[in-house]
């Protein structure tokens, strides 16, 4: 059974000695899952529709987490066209392969305007979910969760730069695509 990753900065695992999928591969190789990162740094979602052949159509994967809205938000691409992307790499993996489908979220922000960006992003994930039957991962619930339970603040789990996680960011990310993935395994 394959995995295949697909997203931007955070996917990718930008600054990171150990990103989330080095965990997911470390814990689902040993359920027979293999998991493939074709994620890169700065990519948007217009990047995953253009190479969607050669980073995702290519493998055939059986489940698929597209994993966008990060730099999507942050590089000025507008809400619609993102959520029109996912659309279009949704239906095109379910019409070459028809994986199950993962859209999953990213962390919150500290700073209350960038939290307004990204959750128009957050929520048109949402409504691909909804509308294409896919499964959401609303990491941004449990990594809020994370940050209140432990008492933490958000620059534990973020480098200098708020846009991208750390080791332990990348843990929390870890434990919440599990928690999702475990439902299908």
């Amino acid at each position: 059974m394959k995995l295949l990753i697909r997203g931007g900065s955070v996917a990718a695992g930008y600054g990171a000695k150990k990103n989330y999928a080095d965990i997911l591969t470390e814990r689902l190789e040993k359920k027979g899952v293999t998991v493939i990162n074709r994620s890169r740094c700065k990519e948007t979602s217009f990047d995953g529709v253009r190479t969607f052949h050669l980073d995702i159509g290519a493998f055939r994967p059986d489940m698929l987490l597209l994993h966008f809205g990060i730099d999507d938000a942050f590089g000025y691409v507008y809400r619609s066209e993102f959520q029109e992307n996912i659309v279009r790499m949704v239906r095109l993996a379910r019409e070459e392969f028809n994986p199950v489908v993962f859209l999953a979220t990213s962390q919150t922000f500290d700073n209350p305007y960038d939290m307004d960006a990204v959750c128009l992003f957050y929520r048109s994930l949402q409504v691909v979910a909804s509308d294409l039957s896919c499964v959401l991962i609303p990491i941004h619930f449990y990594w809020a969760n994370h940050l209140l339970e432990n008492r933490l603040t958000h620059g534990q789990l973020l480098q200098s730069d708020a846009r991208y996680p750390n080791e332990h960011g990348h843990r929390v990310i870890a434990q919440a695509i599990l928690a999702s993935l475990n439902n299908f395994l």
